[in-house]
């Protein structure tokens, strides 16, 4: 009886390896169902369709190189349009406005190669784009049989491709980002001309009410194009002016909170703006409401924070920053009047990228004025070092190393702290150990609420071949959001950019450093061991730090203070300032009144 026992389990392995089929037995399968030989003569492949997402709709445009893998992706989904696209060399995009910008970081061009091998079905031809081919095993979801193969393109990162078990047609790929997993669903197969596409394709991070969804409506078979048809469209007609045509125009800035504050102008309206190399244009929905403008979709808009929000778009006519007017800009709406209690001031919106794109910019720390420059008529003649710069998504990137640590670093003047560390640089290089960091606080604030981290003092922080001398550095412990980014060491904030005038270059992708008097400043931490947002006529306590001053004194999160060394929270002492209190030199005494 045992012995037949034997037998029966050893067939019934026998039979389930038997069951699982090789790598290339899955993929002999995928081209015969894709197919077969009707796919090996394709050159260019053109598809127009429909999308959906966050509530916006709108049409596609698509072109890929099948042998190549080059792809050009356009979408017009009304106030959101813009393309996409990568020729082998150049990974590009472009917005609303038109303008290409190239993108940099290992993160674009890792995705770009990605996308490229599955475009060009480079797994099923071994004359393409090489990668590593390995079996995934056999999984079951909603009572479908899958099996799989995951594939690791050369200059590009892991991903993950499902057949379906019965008819090898590809029904998933999931590839993990810079920050999430997506997962791309193809569906409603259909043949053109022997070759058999997806009509359908659903994109999901896991949060279905931001799905997009694409739908075919014609394929067409073409002859193969030059490579150029690949590459960044030229710059649109110039859609800045400044008044009188002059080279130029000043604007003088406030420094709260280490944030560059912007008076500007839309539609003809005044309103205070944050200044951010990387921030998208931004008004609340207040802001939208007095100017009487219609927002569409609701987009996930992430940020430092762990969490997200949604966001829509809408259009102003005119945007008016100093002497300099932009026209027809699209903006998005978000809503940050909650960041009111953050900064202790109103915050209407922010602009950043669409300007800095547009001009060479000066951010002038030591005067507190930011000069916007006609790009054809600059040339740089002061005595700063010049930096190359690349960019991630929109934001300005740098080489640079941290205590020998080489790495990414972005440039961000949206951020009132000296450097953050991501969590997967900080894990990666054991530096809770090598800085022995004990101390835990909230760090900081953004789309996503408030970003925690340890806080630690580093040796050296040098950006490009410029060095900055012992900045306060927070080691992130965020899981996700901006700083769970595995492809970047850090962000580099206001903290230390303001040590510098900067020249800011985006056209020919630069910058220069010019040190002024506030690099003679030793970089110092809130010593005061808490975190306040204002509330009602008293500062509410949000986060005591374990150990600090204020834990020893007694306080609570939950606090609420009225008074700090007699002066009266909010009419007498703004949020601004009493960070300032907080910020003193050691032995300082604050006396705080509790509610």
């Amino acid at each position: 009886m045992r012995s037949l026992f034997s037998m029966v389990i050893l067939l019934f392995v026998a039979q389930a390896a038997m069951a699982a089929p090789s790598v290339q037995e899955i993929l002999a399968r995928n081209k015969q169902a894709s197919g077969g030989a009707a796919m090996d003569s394709i050159r260019t492949i053109r598809t127009k369709g429909t999308a959906e997402t966050s509530g916006l709709k709108g049409t596609t445009d698509s072109i890929t190189d099948a042998k190549l893998g080059y792809f050009v992706d356009s979408y017009d989904l009304g106030a959101f349009k813009g393309a996409n696209g990568f020729d082998d060399t150049t990974v590009w995009e472009t917005d609303a406005s038109g303008l290409p910008i190239i993108q940099g970081s290992a993160d674009s061009r890792q995705g770009a190669v990605n996308e490229a091998y599955r475009r060009s079905q480079s797994y099923l031809y071994a004359d393409r784009m090489k990668a590593d081919l390995s079996p995934l095993g056999e999984k079951s979801e909603g009572g479908r049989h899958f099996v799989g193969v995951r594939a690791v393109p050369q200059g590009g990162r892991p991903f993950d491709m499902w057949f379906d078990a019965t008819t090898f047609l590809m029904d998933h790929v999931s590839e993990r980002n810079a920050q999430e997993l997506r997962t791309t669903y193809l569906s409603d197969y259909r043949t053109v001309k022997g070759a058999v596409f997806a009509f359908e394709t659903r994109q999901t991070n896991g949060q279905p009410k931001y799905d997009s969804i694409t739908q075919t409506t014609s394929v067409s078979i073409e002859p193969a194009l030059d490579k150029k048809a690949y590459s960044p469209p030229p710059p649109p007609k110039r859609d800045v002016t400044i008044a009188g045509g002059a080279n130029s125009t000043v604007i003088p800035f406030r420094l709260i909170n280490n944030h560059i504050y912007l008076d500007v102008r839309l539609n003809g309206r005044p309103y205070l703006f944050l200044f951010d190399t990387g921030g998208l244009n931004v008004i609340t929905p207040s802001v939208a409401a007095e100017l009487g403008l219609k927002t569409d979709g609701a987009m996930q808009a992430r940020g430092s924070g762990e969490k997200s929000q949604d966001a829509g778009f809408t259009k102003v006519a005119r945007l008016d920053v100093g002497n300099a007017t932009l026209n027809d800009q699209t903006f998005v709406v978000i809503g940050l009047e909650s960041f009111s209690a953050v900064e202790g001031m109103p915050i209407t919106g922010i602009i950043g990228y669409e300007v800095f794109k547009r001009f060479v910019v000066v951010t002038d720390y030591a005067a507190s004025k930011v000069v916007l420059i006609e790009p054809d008529r600059f040339a740089y003649n002061g005595r700063g070092t010049m930096v190359p710069i690349r960019f991630n998504d929109r934001a300005p990137e740098i080489d640079g190393d941290i205590d020998g640590l080489k790495g990414a670093f972005t440039l961000d003047t949206g951020a009132r702290d000296s450097l953050t560390l991501s969590t997967p640089f900080v894990e990666k290089n054991g530096l809770v150990a090598r800085y022995n960091a004990r101390l835990s606080a909230v760090t900081g604030w953004g789309v996503g609420g408030p970003a925690r981290g340890l806080v630690v003092r580093a040796k050296r922080l040098s950006l490009g071949s410029v060095p900055v001398d012992e900045p306060v550095v927070e080691l992130s412990t965020n899981k996700s959001g901006a700083m769970a980014d595995g492809y970047l060491a850090g962000n580099i904030g206001a903290g230390v950019l303001k040590r510098f005038n900067i020249v800011w270059d985006y056209v020919h992708n630069r910058i220069w450093l010019e040190r002024n008097q506030l690099d003679r400043v030793r970089d110092a931490w809130e010593r005061g061991g808490f975190w306040i947002n204002a509330g009602d006529r008293a500062f509410d306590v949000i986060d005591v730090t374990a150990g600090g001053p204020a834990d020893k004194a007694g306080l609570k999160a939950g606090d609420r203070i009225v008074k700090i060394n007699g002066l009266q929270a909010i009419s007498q002492l703004s949020q601004p300032d009493a960070r300032l209190l907080k910020l003193g030199a050691p032995d300082t005494v604050l006396t705080l009144d509790i509610l």
